[in-house]
């Protein structure tokens, strides 16, 4: 096949939110920078996986990088711009486009697309960036503790691709130049022995890893009937029911993961004065649209983001497996997601005694796919480096630390959520497959520098959610805010070291050299400690 090879200053191989970030952040610094995505949108979690912000409760105020608040602020600026809101829907301070209750920022996966574009289109413009949309890495060239070159496979050509730079970042869903650079690294989750921490298992199992779903979009139409073909896999998933789970998947019924009891959801609020899945990740708010301009479209409900807990998919892994292995439980878990939105539209019981709801309108528009469901499986766990330093759940959780978090010395950002690890890929205690949520409380964090860099090689950084963290901890490190810091943080150092001749492993471990770093960081924007908050 033709290739071609490019040389840059930065390559960042992932179009991630962390891709992303770490892009800006080389770019602002005057550097030459590549940038490749699997799929054809830019964004992660935010967009190609279809997921709308889970933030923490004080994002508008603090706890975030500058750049992702003027990412948030721009979204809210494209509705705000181009579509035909009424003027009351954007009085209050915080304009929510989609109403959801997840972020303050609830919006269509397209927008952020379209954002994000418009903040990389001058150094495209300039030729400073170059994107390669479609490419999936297949091979890393090192020489000795160094990367030399990833090449990578464009997924529509067949052609190659070729980057060599100084300096890599993988900013891929699943740690894929670890993988292939071998470079050292760890998968699903680790022994009380290996991390001392209380939740972890009392033997390493790597194939145990977090669920991932396959996420979609949906509109509600009542009196209509946009009904789906039965799936293939319906049968199996309608009567499927994991030993640990209080009932079927396909049911109003889920464990609160804090304490696993039972827990009954609804659909909408007005069936349930508890848990109404609807509202949760909707993004798009009817009410706030003048009728005249969309009458049709926006009649009904307006539009969720299905991420519900009915559509976890724990039977196998993604990581550590074959790729023919990783691609059948993609499919299955596609299947998974379509069984689960017929059972909505067929057999959900209603509140009024009625069965379904064949108003449910699958959205193919809203995700830009042919058969409706997200570009790529919502990843909540990575391959992860093995870090000179690793976050424990012992330096944030709350019975370790009730009242602050561990500090470290070596900040480069800021984030806080609980520690939130959905039904995992492992064996529960009677052999079945899967194992039920670990979900405890953890104090607002700070992210350490010695968690993005590799024990042993010094052109690498990840950018992601591959960062020094554990199978317990990436529980909290995995979020939109998050992420997106860990990959500014990363831009920013290999930025720094450039400018400055340095490694990143001298930037850390020289408390000058640190200081100047963390100065920069700051002056960026970045957020290196909490103020004091109340929880």
């Amino acid at each position: 096949m033709p290739i071609q090879e490019r040389e840059v200053d930065v390559a960042i191989i992932g179009g991630s939110l962390g891709g992303v970030a770490a892009a800006l952040a080389a770019l602002r610094a005057g550097y030459k920078v590549a940038l490749t995505e699997e799929t054809d949108w830019l964004g992660g979690q935010m967009t190609s996986q279809a997921v709308p912000p889970d933030e923490h409760a004080w994002i508008e105020q603090f706890g975030c990088t500058a750049s992702y608040r003027r990412l948030r602020n721009d979204i809210r600026e494209y509705y705000k711009r181009w579509y035909p809101l009424l003027p009351e829907a954007t009085e209050g301070l915080f304009f929510n486009p989609g109403g959801g209750r997840v972020s303050k920022v609830c919006h269509e996966p397209r927008i952020a697309v379209a954002v994000i574009q418009a903040h990389l289109q001058p150094y495209l413009s300039s030729r400073q960036l170059f994107l390669y949309l479609d490419h999936k890495p297949v091979q890393v060239d090192c020489d000795g503790d160094r990367i030399k070159a990833v090449a990578l496979l464009d997924t529509k050509s067949g052609d190659n691709l070729v980057l060599r730079a100084p300096y890599f970042l993988d900013a891929t869903e699943l740690g894929e130049v670890l993988e292939l650079g071998d470079v050292e690294n760890v998968i699903g989750a680790e022994s009380q022995a290996q991390t001392g921490e209380p939740h972890a298992s009392s033997e390493a199992q790597p194939l145990n890893q977090q669920s991932f779903s396959v996420c979609f979009a949906i509109s509600h139409h009542p009196g209509e009937n946009h009904v789906i073909d039965r799936p293939r896999d319906y049968d199996f998933w309608r009567d499927y029911k994991a030993d640990f789970y209080p009932d079927k998947n396909l049911s109003w019924i889920y464990p609160t993961p804090h304490t696993l009891e039972p827990r009954k959801m609804a659909m909408f609020d007005h069936e349930n004065d508890g848990y109404a899945l609807w509202e949760y990740r909707k993004i798009q708010e009817s009410s706030f649209f003048r009728p005249e301009k969309f009458q049709r479209n926006f009649a009904g409900d307006g539009i969720s983001l299905v991420n519900w807990p009915q559509m976890d998919y724990w039977l196998g892994p993604l990581v550590g497996v074959s790729e023919e292995e990783k691609a059948t439980h993609i499919e299955k878990a596609g299947q998974l997601s379509l069984s689960y939105l017929y059972w909505l539209q067929t057999e959900a019981p209603r509140a009024d005694g009625n069965v379904g709801y064949p108003g449910l309108q699958l959205r193919e528009d809203i995700v830009d796919t042919r058969n409706g469901l997200a570009k790529y499986p919502y990843v909540r766990e990575s391959r992860r480096i093995q870090a000179e330093f690793t976050v424990c759940e012992q330096h944030i959780g709350t019975d370790q630390h009730p009242e602050v978090a561990e500090k470290f010395a070596d900040s480069v950002g800021i984030g806080s959520y609980r520690i939130d690890l959905h039904p995992s890929t492992g064996k529960s205690g009677d052999g079945s497959d899967g194992d039920t949520y670990i979900d405890v409380g953890c104090q607002p964090f700070q992210v350490p520098l010695g968690s993005l860099i590799p024990v042993r090689v010094e052109n690498l950084l990840p950018a992601c959610k591959n960062l020094g963290v554990t199978h317990i901890t990436n529980g909290c490190y995995r979020l939109h805010p998050v992420e997106w810091n860990i990959g500014e943080a990363a831009g920013a150092l290999v930025a720094h070291c450039l400018s400055n001749d340095l490694s990143p492993r001298q930037v850390r471990n020289d408390q000058e050299k640190l200081e100047d770093f963390q100065r920069v960081l700051v002056s960026q924007g970045v957020e290196l400690d909490w103020p004091q908050v109340k929880r």
